[in-house]
């Protein structure tokens, strides 16, 4: 884990491009970090403990300021399973009120169990999920040691809680996993006509830089913003194409030409997937 420099104030570590494990301790995501005259705010908590402790010293060894709040940009697992170590530390934890369902539901206490299991030993029994100590329900500003955050809810997108942070001084964008570069981005459940729409917004922001969910940073912001809004359209194009004309799926995936972003990472893993979820998502769309 070594933290990149991307402005005077602005900080990220970067995730491996592949699907959690123990060999990776979960290290599959990205948490940016802005250094202010009067603490640290960071941006996502990572995906174990372990790693939010070491996201701390590796924080200490840039400033001996504390860590004052953490933002989330979503409750998915590898972007806060590390937030207990934040509140242990006194950090105040701010989150999109559009996750308080997803929170208390079986879906996310099934999936703690399940990282228990699969993640071991990075995630155990005392691994828990947190609840922020502020929910957010609009665009709200930050100012710590006068550096002033932009906080803005993106969502419904990729999760109904999407959160992205925009530090407008020095023109860095904090996407989370509204934007992913490098790879293919998990749709899973995602609205893709809202995330589409988040991605028109964030097209307007004036940022020279963007921290993606995962992924390197992004200098080409519009280049890469477009990458992810154009393979969202075109599972959106073919697989309602199929889902209006009542094709079979295997049919039409198999049909579909993939050229364009089969070379990306995590392809294989995931663009089937993603292309059923929407599949299934333009037949209710579309009744």
């Amino acid at each position: 884990m070594a933290p990149q420099q991307v402005s005077r104030s602005a900080w990220f570590v970067q995730g491996e491009a592949a699907l959690g494990s123990p060999a990776n301790r979960n290290f599959i995501s990205n948490a940016g970090f802005v250094v202010t005259p009067a603490g640290v705010v960071v941006i996502d908590a990572l995906g174990s403990p372990a790693l939010a402790r070491e996201l701390l010293q590796e924080i200490a060894r840039i400033t001996p300021l504390p860590v004052t709040h953490v933002i989330v940009t979503h409750y998915h697992a590898d972007h806060v399973y590390g937030l207990q170590e934040f509140r242990r530390r006194g950090a105040r934890i701010l989150a999109q009120r559009g996750a308080l369902e997803y929170l208390h539901s079986e879906t996310a206490a099934a999936r703690l169990a399940a990282s228990r299991v699969d993640l071991a030993p990075w995630i155990d029994a005392q691994t828990q999920l947190v609840t922020p100590d502020e929910w957010i329900d609009g665009a709200r500003e930050l100012v710590v040691g006068g550096t002033r955050l932009q906080l803005q809810p993106v969502g419904p997108a990729h999760t109904p809680e999407d959160l992205v942070v925009y530090l407008p001084a020095e023109r860095v964008l904090f996407a989370g996993d509204i934007v992913f570069r490098g790879r293919v981005p998990f749709v899973g459940q995602a609205d893709s006509r809202h995330w589409i729409a988040s991605l028109d917004l964030l097209l307007r922001f004036d940022a020279d830089a963007v921290l993606p969910g995962h992924g390197p940073r992004s200098d080409s912001a519009r280049a890469d913003l477009q990458l992810t809004r154009d393979y969202l359209a075109y599972l959106r194009e073919t697989m309602g194409a199929a889902a209006r004309d009542m094709d079979p799926f295997d049919e039409a995936y198999a049909r579909t030409d993939w050229s364009r972003f089969e070379h990306l990472p995590l392809f294989k893993a995931a663009n089937r997937m993603n292309a059923y979820n929407t599949y299934l998502l333009m037949e209710r769309q579309q009744k």
